[in-house]
């Protein structure tokens, strides 16, 4: 039902989305798109309707607002108007992306130079718009910003190693771990390589969403640091032993029932690359 007022301006409120009827085409885009299929039309010249049980439904993708292309369309958690359009100007060609993609490089040299905490939360900030399943966002982030706290978690990691080694695992082998703790031995970082930085991506442990969920989203912010003149790398050792090594797992104080799913170090480049280096050949089967 409308009310007058909603009525007197062209304004359509279901519970979960508004329309406005004065801009609406009534083209189907918004329904068509909808990944859960809870806008309907109920005939060719009626404006979108949520089917019954939507509210329930709706998985808060904006998607139907952001396909809009009248801005007709808002949703209670986000309004058409909260929501930047998108700027042509700066798309990508293939030719840019492709060069996007393989400029990126895995950062295990860094300066010692403090990165703003500012920039470091704009860093995540663009990470959090990585698709998750069912748009669940279950991706939490642990930012480790003090350089001698890294360098004892890194200690963990060796502890870890360590352990490794005195029970004769197929992973001393697999992993070289007894060069790895010979390295940490004579002074070197081949943990954290000396990151100022290390953010982790944890999410609970139940969630069947979280593993790509997490992988992804550090994907997203692996690619957007050097935008912010950063370099980030994956820090493989440090994830694997906390995913396996309980003194570890208790040091990272992850709220309960969460677990790591991923780390990155993070930090200003030591040095620039000039060319792109090479890579295999994709292998592609065609049916």
């Amino acid at each position: 039902m409308l009310t007058p007022k909603f009525q007197s301006e062209g304004i359509k409120t279901m519970s979960l989305l508004t329309v406005n009827q004065e801009k609406c085409e009534r083209d189907g885009i918004c329904a068509e798109v909808c990944s859960v299929r809870i806008i309907e039309f109920k005939d060719k010249d009626s404006f979108p309707t949520l089917i019954d049980g939507g509210d329930k439904l709706c998985i808060r993708c904006g998607q139907c607002v952001a396909v809009c292309p009248y801005g007709a369309m808002s949703h209670e958690t986000m309004k058409s108007e909260e929501c930047p359009p998108v700027n042509d100007d700066w798309l990508f060609v293939p030719e840019q992306v492709e060069h996007f993609m393989r400029y990126r490089r895995s950062i295990r040299n860094y300066r010692k130079k403090q990165v703003e905490q500012e920039i470091l939360e704009k860093l995540i900030n663009v990470a959090r718009f990585a698709p998750s399943g069912h748009n669940l966002q279950p991706v939490k982030w642990l930012v480790i910003k003090d350089s001698d706290e890294v360098q004892r978690l890194a200690g963990f990691v060796i502890d870890w190693m360590r352990h490794l080694i005195e029970e004769d695992s197929p992973l001393v082998a697999a992993m070289h771990l007894n060069r790895v703790v010979s390295f940490w031995e004579e002074g070197h970082d081949p943990i954290c390589r000396n990151a100022p930085y290390v953010i982790v991506a944890h999410a609970h442990k139940d969630d069947r969403t979280a593993p790509v969920a997490c992988t992804i989203a550090l994907t997203y912010l692996e690619l957007a640091a050097p935008s912010f003149n950063l370099g980030a790398c994956w820090a493989g050792y440090l994830n694997a032993a906390a995913t396996f090594w309980p003194p570890l797992q208790q040091e990272l104080g992850f709220p309960d029932g969460n677990i790591n799913f991923g780390a990155m170090m993070v930090g200003y480049p030591k040095f620039k690359y000039h060319r792109l280096p090479l890579r295999n050949d994709a292998e592609i089967i065609w049916r």
